[in-house]
């Protein structure tokens, strides 16, 4: 089964990202933002690519804005890596794949 990026709200961010056993790479986005709708298939791949070693959830900041806000997200698309409750990578941005991955990577790898 493929892994899909899965919608988290307000009420399902902290047991689904902070408590997560597993690093959480959460998509901050919005459907009115274009960056955001050209960064959203990539997400999806890397949801499957990283299946098991990073969970992918997909946070809208329109209907969302105190997690947005609790993050001082500024900008969308911004990609955040969670690990133990704590955001341990902020990327902001489209960017494309290969350096996504490798920023991903780099943060997956560091014993922050």
């Amino acid at each position: 089964m493929a892994a899909k990026p899965q919608a988290v709200t307000e009420q399902t961010f902290d047991p689904e990202v902070l408590k997560s056993p597993t690093p959480v790479l959460v998509d901050f986005w919005a459907t009115w933002c274009g960056p955001c709708r050209m960064i959203a298939p990539i997400v999806e791949q890397l949801a499957e690519e990283y299946q098991g070693r990073l969970k992918v959830v997909k946070v809208d900041v329109d209907e969302n804005g105190t997690v947005a806000a609790r993050y001082s997200i500024m900008s969308i698309p911004t990609l955040g890596i969670f690990r133990g409750g704590e955001l341990i990578e902020r990327i902001v941005g489209y960017m494309p794949k290969e350096q996504l991955k490798k920023r991903i990577d780099a943060a997956l790898a560091s014993r922050v």
